[in-house]
Order: C-alpha cells, then sequence, then structure tokens
C-alpha cells in the first residue's frame, strides 16, 4: 500500500520544513509550491492569482455544499474557483497515484481520504511562529510585533476558512489528522526521526 502524509500546518508553524525533512527521511516525493505552479499550467492562469485563491475561500456568505458540489452559477469568481480547486484535486490525486509521497496543504487530508493518507497537523504558540517567521523574513519586510501577529493570524483565519468552503471539515481540528504536532519545544529534526520512525512502524 502506498505511503502518503499530507500535512496541515498553521503559518509559521515549520510545517513545511517538517515536511521537506520527513520525506528526505523517508527517502518519498515532496510536493509544496510544484502544486500551484502545475495548476497555473493547465488553468493557464497566472501563478500568483492561483496561490491568491488558494489561501482564500470564494466567499464566507455562501454555504459549503456550494463548493464541495461544484455548483456552476452566474458568478465567474465562483466558477474559477471550483475550477482551480477541480484541478488541485487531479493533481493531488495523480501525484498520490505515482509514488509514495509528503503532500503539505492543499486540502490534501480530504481530497485523499479514500487513500487514507497518515494526516498531520503542525502547530505552535504565538511566541514560536513569531519568532520563526522573523528569522525567514525577507530583509525589506519590517513587521511590528503587533502587525505580525496579525498578519499570521490572517492567514490561518484565511486557511481555514477556504478548508472548511470545499471540505465541510473544521480545519486544525484534532479529529481529522492522525497525529498533531507542536513545534513549540524541540527541533524539527528531532521531531522528523520521531515521526519517521512511527510512520515506519505503521
Amino acid at each position: 500500500m502506498a505511503k502518503i502524509i499530507t500535512i496541515g500546518r498553521e503559518f509559521g508553524s515549520g510545517g513545511r520544513e517538517l515536511g521537506r525533512c520527513l520525506a528526505d527521511e523517508l527517502g518519498i516525493a515532496y510536493y509544496d509550491n510544484e502544486i500551484i505552479t502545475k495548476i497555473a499550467e493547465r488553468t493557464e492562469l497566472a501563478e500568483g492569482y492561483v496561490a491568491h485563491v488558494m489561501e482564500h475561500s470564494p466567499s464566507a456568505t455562501l454555504p459549503i455544499t456550494v463548493g464541495r458540489s461544484f455548483y456552476m452559477g452566474a458568478d465567474p469568481l465562483l466558477e474559477q474557483n471550483n475550477l482551480i480547486y477541480r484541478e488541485q484535486s487531479r493533481l493531488i490525486r495523480e501525484m498520490a497515484e505515482q509514488s509514495d509521497c509528503v503532500i503539505v496543504g492543499r486540502s490534501a487530508d480530504y481530497i485523499l481520504r479514500e487513500k487514507e493518507p497518515f494526516r498531520i497537523f503542525v502547530y505552535a504558540d504565538m511566541e514560536h511562529k513569531m519568532e520563526r517567521c522573523r528569522k525567514r523574513a525577507p530583509e525589506q519586510e519590517h513587521f511590528t510585533d503587533r502587525e505580525l501577529k496579525r498578519h499570521i493570524q490572517d492567514v490561518d483565519r484565511r486557511r481555514g476558512r477556504y478548508y472548511q468552503f470545499f471540505t465541510g471539515q473544521t480545519w486544525g481540528d484534532r479529529l481529522n489528522y492522525d497525529l498533531c504536532i507542536n513545534t513549540s519545544t524541540g527541533s524539527i529534526p528531532g521531531i522528523v526521526k520521531a515521526v519517521a520512525r512511527l510512520v515506519e512502524w505503521e
């Protein structure tokens, strides 16, 4: 049976780094931003636009069943959102069929639910998320602590709304995952070693 690991993560929690290191540790494929690039190629939409759409729910006022049923109404924005989600779903399924892999974000845990992937959610306290963001921020970025905290909260809120819109599930709810990891304490390499042993045992 294929080894498929999906990783949901809070912004600044180190989930992307954990996913990449885990894929290296296990010697399997790793997919993250490549998904956005391929969706842009397939839909002929700008890569930046695809990335923007995937971080925002189409509309906070529409019922989640609208997103899940891919309703194609008179709203061109909703149609485009559904187009991107359909391509995202198709691409993720293709990747999972090709080989063992780690997939970060993109609602992969829900999209691949029939394959029963090992679902991980990575989180951290605000202090450590802010510290991680500071270390990885471009030189021209100058957020105050208050602005950075608000930015992190906004990104997580948008991810949660997008996930709920298309899945009907609550993003970050422990019941939707097999393992929830707090990266506030312990090093990413150490956590990866432990997770790798667990996944190999599974």
